[in-house]
């Protein structure tokens, strides 16, 4: 194209602009269509593309279906530990290495609180035996991998050298190495009749670590110190963590 064609070709487009402004029309104006809404897509069949089969057998797709959970709320309150159902052997190195056995629960859920149960009963196999219950409230969400919980409740103790009982204060500290139950590390301590002649304290360090879903074995290391004398104890215990 040379270069008469072009200066007559730029004058004609220069000649169509400034009719279409002196018509009100603005060539360089586009007209844009206000943005739609996204549209809440529905979870179904079809837009999931799985059959009706998975959906009807998927506690977890129909509860989506009626409402999408808050996950992050759901992390933060589901419990990182479980209920602990535990037989065990114990001995008890400063008494001649005595032997025994014990029963127990930990962490009995009381409905969605944080608020929990924890119950045992230990006897040896000579003139010993302790059984107690107590009541823990965790101050932090159930979901936090390190919580702590006061402790109350009330505990029963005979030994060879001395006997005491009373109600039993404290406190525990859990930490969730992982959630579930998978593993976890417990350590409380917790006074027996405190401020009385016949004072005990109660030093307990715990550490579980699961071999299924439901099983789960745990040692526990404690010691028991009164003005009479002061006990140490070893436990193995088999646990069972009920899915309620």
């Amino acid at each position: 194209m040379t270069s008469k064609c072009l200066s007559r070709y730029h004058a004609l487009t220069v000649t169509l602009v400034l009719w279409g402004m002196g018509n009100g029309i603005c060539p360089l104006s586009v007209k844009s269509e206000p943005a739609k809404p996204p549209t809440q897509t529905q979870l179904t069949e079809d837009s999931l593309d799985l059959s009706p089969e998975i959906m009807e057998n998927s506690p977890v797709l129909q509860r989506w279906r009626k409402e999408v959970p808050d996950l992050l709320e759901e992390i933060k309150n589901d419990p990182s530990f479980r209920t602990r159902i535990r037989l065990g052997y114990n001995q008890f190195p400063s008494s001649n290495n005595t032997s025994g056995v014990g029963i127990g629960i930990e962490d009995l859920f009381i409905g969605k609180s944080s608020l929990t149960l924890s119950g045992d009963y230990e006897t040896s196999f000579s003139n010993r035996q302790s059984w107690g219950v107590n009541a823990n409230y965790y101050l932090l969400p159930l979901g936090s991998y390190i919580n702590i919980a006061p402790v109350v409740g009330y505990r029963y103790i005979q030994t060879n050298d001395y006997h005491t009982q009373g109600m039993n204060v404290g406190a525990k500290i859990m930490l969730a190495l992982s959630r579930s139950g998978a593993a976890d590390l417990a350590f409380s301590q917790s006074f027996i009749s405190p401020g009385s002649d016949n004072e005990v304290g109660i030093s307990t360090l715990s550490v579980g670590y699961a071999l299924s879903n439901n099983l789960r074995i745990s040692t526990d290391l404690q010691q028991q110190n009164s003005r009479a004398q002061k006990d140490n104890q070893v436990g193995l215990y088999l646990e069972w963590m009920p899915s309620f």
